[in-house]
């Protein structure tokens, strides 16, 4: 008898190495048709969609604010949240995609389904 429960289908998939990732940065990572940025603060990382939502431009290249947990698109000056990828300042509206992952031995793996 089932209950209910959804089967996990989910594939831990390698990204990067911690020492990729400067502290206080963002990169780039293609995968699986997916564009990740990987924020560094610290030592949590945090992996959001690498595309603004408000326009094609990658987030990776924008600054990362440490303090308040955001990056920067640096075409139009829009903020989004590293931990929730909720659009915090004005013209994005929109959330961009936020990333489970897991760092085991220096490697950052992500959680794609």
């Amino acid at each position: 008898m089932s209950d209910g429960a959804q089967p996990d289908t989910s594939r831990r998939l390698l990204l990067a190495g911690l020492d990729d990732v400067e502290d206080g940065a963002a990169i780039r990572v293609d995968v699986e048709g997916k564009r990740i940025a990987l924020v560094r603060v610290g030592d949590e990382v945090h992996a959001i969609g690498d595309q603004c939502s408000h326009a094609n431009v990658s987030l990776a290249e924008g600054e990362v604010d440490c303090d308040e947990m955001t990056i920067e698109c640096w075409k139009h000056g829009s903020l989004f949240s590293i931990c929730t990828g909720e659009a915090v300042t004005l013209p994005a509206t929109q959330p961009v995609a936020v990333y489970d992952l897991e760092v085991v031995e220096n490697e950052i793996f992500v959680a794609l389904k």
